[in-house]
């Protein structure tokens, strides 16, 4: 009787957003006058809890850099203005792609159709969706990589975060047989079976996960969620970490709204903001006001904001939890150490072949982006050495040596590589276990497991 009722009433409550969308379509307007160096996007719509988790999923994933916005949100009503640049810093101009934004945002949309409610979640049948989150260790990405191409499964995208002693990834493989999605329910069945075991290890006291479905799921949000599940903001006692590199995150109470405050400074980078509102929306908070400014280097974020339920932050606990809980969204996308880019004919065990590699020169992934297109294989991998050294410009030229100059090459700022080693505490992270001196031809390096 109370699924019945539930069912009716879900019905009833999609029945009353649909006619208040029709009663108050979406608005957007496109302004490229206004602001000397940014495009400016204004979007009015009915107020719907995480309709602004939506609207800055779509500018982000359009790789957009938002460097100002202004949330409003209060009552029935729902205002957004973002003040947004291309990667290269200027204002967005080609045609195509304010179409796309008129149309993704705009009264037609499916953000406008649906306001899905598990948002960034779409289905498909090409390939079948990986879930793994489990205690971090050298070699853990080579060893599940391993795990994938013994059973024939090829790795069209993934992506990886380390945080906190944790990993977390969505690897989306295909069938090598078939070039689809993995419909043999044994081998499906083997596969978690296996990867469970890997990610497990010999660390019995936390928990490991492995879940598998069909279609594609929005990776970024689907990776806080997991890691906020896991509680990767708990962190242990004497971790070592330095408070000076830590977002500086305050939460007070503002009595006389009924709201509490949220202030955020940091480091500036793209995908900051969505790292912040996907966080405070699945913690089932809502913004009702927003201020957000890049001034240089430094980001500023401020929000006023109450729990679904109405109410401010209760207790101090909370307080602490909410801070906690941002400090990790933050920290879980900082790209530490070298980044290295790979492109490449796509093949099977590919991802198992380089991470090894990587894993026997005791480099350490921290970060991982994979993703295939045309046939061709485009990661990019963060490294640092598997002992907390700065990397060693020596190991980095053997392996890209074994890999090939130009399939693999080095970016970011030559700081980075530091030819003489220097002690520091040992940090475990995806990567190498022991150095290895001794380079096999890359063409004919067998998948490690």
């Amino acid at each position: 009787m109370e699924t019945t009722m539930s069912y009716s009433q879900n019905i009833m409550d999609d029945e009353y957003e649909k006619f208040i969308r029709r009663m108050n379509p979406p608005r957007v307007v496109i302004d490229n006058e206004s602001c000397k160096n940014a495009t400016v996007i204004q979007v009015d719509s009915a107020n719907k809890h995480g309709i602004l988790l939506e609207v800055v999923q779509i500018l982000t994933d359009l790789n957009f850099i938002i460097t100002k916005a202004y949330i409003c949100s209060d009552g029935g009503w729902f205002m957004d203005v973002f003040n947004v640049t291309n990667q290269d810093g200027n204002k967005i101009t080609e045609e195509p792609i304010l179409e796309y934004i008129m149309k993704s945002l705009g009264p037609d949309s499916c953000f406008a159709s649906s306001m899905r409610r598990s948002v960034g979640v779409t289905t498909g049948m090409d390939h079948t969706s990986i879930e793994l989150i489990g205690s971090d260790r050298p070699g853990l990405l080579s060893e599940v990589s391993a795990v994938l191409t013994n059973l024939r499964c090829n790795v069209v995208n993934a992506e990886v975060w380390t945080h906190n002693t944790r990993a977390a990834a969505i690897m989306q493989v295909t069938d090598d047989e078939t070039g689809g999605a993995i419909a043999d329910a044994e081998k499906l069945s083997m596969i978690k079976k296996l990867l469970c075991n890997v990610l497990r290890g010999s660390n019995k006291s936390r928990d490991a996960k492995t879940l598998l479905s069909h279609g594609v799921t929005h990776t970024d949000r689907r990776l806080h969620q997991l890691m906020f599940a896991d509680r990767d903001y708990e962190r242990a006692t004497g971790d070592g970490s330095d408070d000076k590199e830590r977002p500086n995150v305050n939460v007070v109470n503002w009595q006389d709204k009924d709201y509490s405050v949220v202030t955020i400074r940091c480091k500036d980078r793209p995908k900051l903001l969505f790292d912040t509102i996907c966080t405070l929306t699945d913690m089932q908070y809502v913004v009702f006001h927003g201020n957000v400014d890049t001034e240089g280097p430094e980001a500023y974020q401020e929000y006023c904001i109450r729990h679904i339920d109405g109410s401010p932050v209760k207790s101090d606990a909370e307080r602490q939890r909410v801070i906690q809980c941002l400090e990790a969204a933050i920290e879980r996308r900082v790209s530490e150490g070298l980044k290295l880019e790979l492109c490449t004919t796509d093949r099977v065990g590919l991802l198992s072949n380089v991470t090894r590699i990587f894993r026997e020169n005791s480099l350490t992934v921290t970060r991982a982006e994979v993703s295939t297109r045309a046939g061709k294989a485009l990661n990019t991998f963060y490294v640092r050495d598997s002992s907390g050294y700065p990397v060693d410009t020596k190991i980095i030229e053997s392996v890209r040596q074994t890999i090939g100059q130009t399939i693999l090459r080095v970016k970011g700022s030559p700081e980075e590589l530091n030819p003489v080693q220097q002690e520091s505490p040992t940090r475990f992270l995806f990567g190498g276990l022991f150095k290895s001196r001794s380079f096999c031809n890359f063409g004919s390096v067998r998948s490690y497991s």
